[in-house]
């Protein structure tokens, strides 16, 4: 910590703490530092539109960069556990960053899944309503319910009390996107939102639809993209249910 000096404090998770290890050099304590991200979060940007609509070109750059970002993750067997538009952040210039790891988990073997129903409610899943495992492909249906409230500014699954929030995404029933948005938007938000994991496409394969790969060039350099082009391929070893 000495090369970083204290200024003042921007802000705090609703379960953030300091941890304390006994095998840490300062203080005891962990810290974790992170890039400062100016743009804040896609939650307080979505919140400022104040109902004016994003435009398409802009949602699938957001996204393409979140996608790349979750693909990293997944590549290395690891589920993040809690997408949401508050744990997405932008720099100065409008780059999206994926944060906030703190319940991810790490699939240690093929067959581990991570079992603990973990999360903000209105990106649960079918599968964590119903009391299954958490899978990567959990992740994906957080992921759409991000995409959603892009073209929407609104949570997809919103309900007054618990109960009927886990039976409308049970029964994967969301108000639809205004036609205003391409038929290629509006079928990958309804494949994101397929109840059946199993029938949701991977990071990579929604990667590799064209709308959206042609858009992969403008977030990743020649060399990045040449250095990891045998990553493209779905990692099977991360499997869903």
């Amino acid at each position: 910590m000495d090369k970083y000096e204290r200024l003042k404090k921007i802000g705090e998770g609703s379960f953030g703490a300091i941890i304390s290890l006994s095998f840490s050099s300062e203080s005891g304590c962990l810290y974790i530092v992170m890039d400062y991200c100016e743009g804040g979060d896609l939650f307080k940007k979505i919140n400022n539109q104040r109902g004016t609509l994003f435009s398409e070109e802009q949602i699938l750059d957001w996204f393409v960069q979140i996608c790349l970002a979750l693909k990293h993750v997944h590549d290395r067997k690891i589920l993040h556990r809690d997408i949401k538009s508050q744990n997405i952040f932008l720099t100065k210039d409008g780059t999206i960053q994926l944060g906030d790891f703190g319940i991810a988990r790490v699939l240690n073997s093929t067959v581990e899944l991570a079992r603990t129903c973990i999360g903000t409610p209105y990106y649960l899943s079918p599968e964590i309503c119903e009391n299954k495992p958490y899978n990567n492909k959990s992740d994906i249906w957080a992921l759409g319910c991000v995409l959603y409230e892009m073209c929407t500014l609104k949570h997809a699954f919103e309900a007054g009390n618990m109960k009927n929030l886990v039976l409308k995404i049970i029964r994967g029933s969301y108000p639809p996107v205004s036609v205003h948005y391409s038929q290629d938007l509006r079928s990958l938000l309804a494949q994101l939102f397929k109840r059946n994991p199993r029938e949701r496409p991977s990071v990579s394969a929604i990667l590799d639809k064209p709308f959206l790969a042609r858009r992969i060039h403008k977030f990743l350099s020649p060399q990045v993209m040449h250095a990891n082009r045998h990553l493209w391929q779905c990692d099977e070893s991360v499997r869903c249910l």
